[in-house]
């Protein structure tokens, strides 16, 4: 927090007295994740008139590991002129069949303008899938341990020809 007009004076021929609020102005600087801190620093020193050294630096691990999965559908049947809204959650399961949400995606596919009803194919739905979410029990933060997902799909028309009682719908 700043104050603001931290000194103001005020004088009338009147000889008014005046009294000023005392604002204040928050800046919020937001939420900073630092997912991966600084690495502790390794000393080492090269003696004068030597032109190499080997030093053994110990172990690294990698560092915010994850997957991406990437996903494509095929919705049938899509009538020409009508949008779709689609809904795609995807949820991991751990050894005991629990599921543990894993994300959501709502997607708009444009309408076609072909003369009968065909599928539309709806290609690369990403999904970010850090390994500090796994669940299945096996060494943490590695690429080494099988993940299990499940999908589920939504999907509905946008538009429609029906009106309800002479109600004004913008489409």
């Amino acid at each position: 927090m700043k104050l603001v007009n931290e000194s103001i004076t005020y004088t009338d021929t009147e000889g008014n007295a005046v009294t000023f609020p005392a604002p204040v102005v928050t800046v919020d600087c937001g939420i900073v994740v630092n997912p991966e801190p600084c690495p502790i620093p390794v000393d080492f020193k090269i003696d004068s008139c030597k032109d190499s050294i080997v030093v053994d630096l110990g172990d690294v691990a990698l560092e915010s590991l994850g997957r991406i999965a990437q996903l494509d559908v095929t919705v049938k049947d899509v009538c020409p002129n009508k949008r779709v809204a689609l809904g795609v959650v995807l949820t991991e399961v751990d050894s005991n069949g629990v599921e543990y949400q894993r994300g959501l995606k709502a997607i708009t596919i444009p309408a076609h303008r072909s003369s009968t009803c065909r599928d539309v194919l709806v290609k690369c739905i990403k999904f970010v899938l850090p390994e500090d979410l796994d669940v299945s029990g096996g060494a943490p933060n590695a690429l080494c341990n099988a993940r299990n997902f499940k999908v589920r799909l939504f999907a509905n028309y946008i538009d429609t020809d029906f009106r309800c009682c002479e109600s004004i719908v913008t489409v």
